[in-house]
């Protein structure tokens, strides 16, 4: 009989989630690489270096990838031969587990966790609860897999009860375009197929937890009918040309997972999940030992990349841009912000529509950036402070260009037809900062403070004065969106999938 204690699982899991706050896995970083040095797309390959540059930082200054850092889930198999020493439930255990690892005073987590979902929507202020599975198998250890899953991400997950006749490969080939650029590719899909339908999401989102082995599969060939379908959506998903952060580009997927179970004679159930840029997993076995004890990756996995602004790229100061300079901006250009910003995500625009702005905060002729940061730590002036999804903002759009005056806005991934009318009318422009890379950007902020709505937390309306933040040009004064644009072009170029008309 295997006893583990309580403070053992308890610090494995606050362990584990600070693990991998900062830490990508080897293989997530070997994956984007050799994407990175095969892309033709330079607004992808951009991307992707910001990725890899970002990641570094995180594994050397131990901050979050990504500001959002998550929502835990943790798959446990606890085998029939083990014991619990605890006065606690297994579930508060890893609940306690979670509270300490996201308030840890060195690398604070940003707490995202809401609860009363359809109502109040509060805080929980330490992320807790987790999203726990557990099973029960023979033997005398546990074996945990902890993920911290990205919002952004798990937006996009998708599901359909298809009829047993129906292509799964068209299924996918259908939804993907549909799930936009909000999940920051490249990264994973986990697939899974059969079962019911809880069963059929669950798989996908456990399959995601499994190492990058695609290119391995591809060398040796296929051995049944799981690894043929990894193998030909692999090939036609990044066929569809979506690319880096859905700027257009070879390199969408860097594997598809598929997990499978047998499932009732009338029906075919099938999930799809993504897994972002800010890809986050820890596997650990718990035997009665300690806890667990979790290895660092060598800072030589890593490739050495820098990155630097092109030659053309246009220098912005934030405090005196006119609204006829914006006209002048164009698709896929680089802009390099400097001044002061204001920030606000879903709740603010909420409380702006349904309340208005307090009296000192004008946004009139300002630019808007859609963050939630994480809480500084040491000397920062503010935690990783990357883009949230863009397009949650889209139904506010026409109201904040109308009535506050702002010339822009700043965010993540593509803008939604609505969106883009309003930008068109106003002739506004939309920015794309890449998500994924949070540490990196926050090293442009040079001061930071709350401004109105304190009490939103992280959803608060900040005033952030940057220096070279950069950011692209993703929908122009004219309503050209580089989203729309850049994977219709390399889908052509690529060749392989016919290209549709938007």
């Amino acid at each position: 009989m295997t006893v583990i204690t309580k403070e053992d699982l308890i610090q494995s899991i606050q362990d584990s989630l600070q693990y991998i706050s900062y830490y990508h896995p080897p293989d997530f970083i070997r994956g984007v690489a050799e994407a990175y040095e095969k892309e033709e797309s330079p607004a992808a390959r951009d991307a992707m270096a910001q990725i890899l540059i970002n990641s570094r930082m995180c594994a050397e200054g131990h901050r979050p990838i990504c500001q959002d850092t998550g929502i835990v889930n943790v798959f446990l198999s606890v085998g029939m031969d083990v014991r619990f020493e605890s006065d606690v439930s297994l579930e508060d255990m890893i609940n306690e587990g979670v509270r300490r690892a996201y308030g840890l005073p060195d690398n604070v987590l940003r707490a995202s966790v809401l609860a009363d979902p359809a109502g109040a929507r509060i805080n929980t202020k330490d992320n807790t609860p987790a999203v726990i599975h557990t099973e029960i198998v023979p033997g005398d250890k546990v074996e945990v897999h902890v993920a911290a899953k990205g919002g952004g991400s798990e937006a996009k997950s998708k599901f359909a009860m298809l009829n047993p006749a129906d292509s799964i490969v068209d299924w996918v080939l259908k939804t993907v375009p549909t799930m936009g650029a909000g999940w920051c590719p490249p990264g994973m899909l986990g697939i899974g197929i059969g079962g019911t339908a809880e069963k059929a999401m669950l798989m996908a989102k456990r399959t995601l937890m499994d190492p990058i082995d695609i290119h391995e599969l591809e060398v040796r060939g296929p051995s049944n009918r799981i690894e043929e379908l990894r193998l030909e959506l692999f090939d036609k998903v990044n066929s569809l040309g979506i690319g880096a952060q859905g700027l257009g580009g070879l390199t969408t997927v860097l594997d598809v997972k598929i997990m499978d179970y047998p499932t009732h004679a009338a029906n075919l159930p099938v999930a799809m999940i993504p897994n972002c840029a800010a890809t986050r997993h820890a596997h650990f076995t718990l035997d009665g030992s300690g806890p667990a004890d979790l290895e660092v990756p060598n800072l030589d996995d890593w490739p050495s990349i820098t990155w630097e602004a092109g030659p053309n790229s246009r220098r912005v100061n934030l405090d005196t841009v006119t609204a006829e300079e914006v006209k002048a901006w164009q698709p896929g250009e680089t802009i390099l912000l400097s001044g002061k910003m204001l920030t606000g995500r879903d709740a603010a625009h909420k409380r702006i529509r349904d309340q208005g702005l307090p009296d000192d905060v004008d946004l009139k002729g300002k630019f808007i950036y859609y963050v939630g940061p994480v809480d500084p730590v040491g000397d920062e002036v503010v935690g990783p402070a990357g883009p949230t999804t863009a397009t949650r903002m889209d139904g506010f759009t026409e109201m904040m260009l109308e009535t506050t005056g702002i010339l822009g806005m700043i965010g993540k991934a593509e803008r939604g037809p609505i969106a883009i009318d309003s930008i068109r009318k106003h002739e506004a422009v939309y920015l794309m900062a890449v998500g994924g890379a949070a540490f990196l950007v926050s090293k442009a902020i040079r001061s930071a403070k709350v401004v109105a709505f304190e009490d939103l937390g992280m959803e608060a309306i900040h005033e952030f004065e940057v220096e070279d933040m950069p950011v692209t040009v993703a929908v122009d004064s004219r309503g050209e969106s580089v989203h729309q644009t850049g994977p219709k072009i390399w889908q052509g170029k690529i060749g392989k999938i016919p290209v549709t008309e938007a």
